[in-house]
């Protein structure tokens, strides 16, 4: 498999919201720079525009991780409210079994 196929495997799996090693995130910016300058060079961009598409490209990695980031609270969230569900139910539970002892 050559590097490309890698990193091309790993910008799906980050676009997809799988979380990445600190070193397939490190081959995956390296990527991302290789690629923004081969299109810069086809395009034939100025250094000004060089600069602005790659802040457009910091800015839209940054929102893909945002987006990762926003998708994992929700799940701890959702997480955290069925274990405080599950508590109520036990505590009800113990309540319940004393009584019942006694009779």
């Amino acid at each position: 498999m050559t590097s490309e196929d890698i990193a091309k495997q790993l910008h799906d799996r980050a676009t997809r919201g799988e979380l990445l090693s600190t070193e397939e995130q490190s081959l995956l910016k390296n990527w991302y720079a290789l690629q923004d300058n081969a299109e810069s060079a086809a395009l034939g961009l100025t250094e000004d525009e060089k600069a602005l598409t790659t802040l457009q490209t910091q800015v839209e990695a940054a929102l893909t991780q945002l987006t990762i980031v926003t998708r994992r609270i929700q799940e701890v969230a959702s997480e955290n409210e069925a274990l405080r569900r599950e508590t109520v139910r036990l505590r009800q539970q113990l309540t319940y079994q004393p009584a019942m002892q006694l009779a």
